[in-house]
């Protein structure tokens, strides 16, 4: 229980490689993981050469970790292969729609988490990038991902170069936890001391922004942000087969 009160991201890795060796090991451990039916609808593509970080840099905004990570992976809903199993055995896939994307995001979502707290609990680092799925199209092309295979989640592996001195806070449980039915939260309860770290003030300082609130809606994750990229993700399902 103690490794899940402080884990916390790793952005900053040391030069020591993971080996491929280890890095499959924990992989074929996350498989362990609850799967839509048993199928396992997803692909993860490994990438360490320096080569292939850097195709994949610019869709994730050139962040630091990804270059300087023993290895990147890459975790893509695949209905590709379950399709065409299915159609060398003479049976009918009817795998090309929304549901199914859901059905398989959710397995390579499930997946990854799986890994990272393997792979965080040998004493490795992580970073999520959710700079996935804004930018689908130049992954897939960097990684020749087929029909019916969308990169969801990018996570970063590497030996610690060094750790956080604080854990990130989170939300009291009253603020997302319900029984029964839906409860709303209190908002002064769920966000008060969030609001009141000195982090959060110069935060809110640096972006110019007089809450915490409006530096989430108007800097990081702007509505018209959020619209281009759901734009782009529709046009992707599109694009790889799962939506018409």
């Amino acid at each position: 229980m103690e490794y899940f009160k402080t884990r916390t991201t790793i952005r900053n890795y040391s030069p020591e490689q993971i080996s491929d060796r280890e890095i499959d090991e924990m992989l074929s451990a996350a498989a362990q993981a609850p799967t839509c039916g048993g199928m396992q609808l997803y692909n993860v593509i490994i990438t360490r050469t320096d080569a292939g970080k850097a195709a994949l840099a610019p869709a994730h905004f050139n962040q630091p970790c990804l270059m300087g990570a023993s290895a990147v992976l890459t975790f893509c809903a695949d209905f590709n292969r379950v399709s065409r199993w299915a159609e060398e055995r003479g049976a009918d896939p009817g795998f090309d729609n929304l549901q199914s994307f859901i059905s398989a995001m959710l397995d390579a979502t499930i997946l990854a988490q799986q890994f990272v707290t393997i792979a965080e609990m040998r004493g490795y680092g992580t970073c999520y990038l959710g700079t996935t799925t804004w930018n689908a199209p130049q992954i897939i092309e960097a990684l020749g991902l087929p029909e019916l295979v969308v990169p969801v989640i990018t996570v970063t592996l590497g030996v610690p170069a060094s750790r956080p001195s604080e854990i990130q806070p989170r939300l009291p449980l009253d603020a997302i936890r319900s029984h029964e039915k839906y409860q709303p939260a209190d908002i002064d309860a769920a966000y008060s001391a969030l609001e009141a770290r000195e982090e959060s003030h110069k935060f809110m300082a640096e972006n110019n922004k007089s809450s915490l609130a409006a530096v989430f809606t108007d800097v990081r994750y702007p509505r018209e942000g959020n619209e281009h990229f759901s734009a782009v993700l529709l046009s992707v399902l599109k694009q790889q087969g799962f939506l018409k």
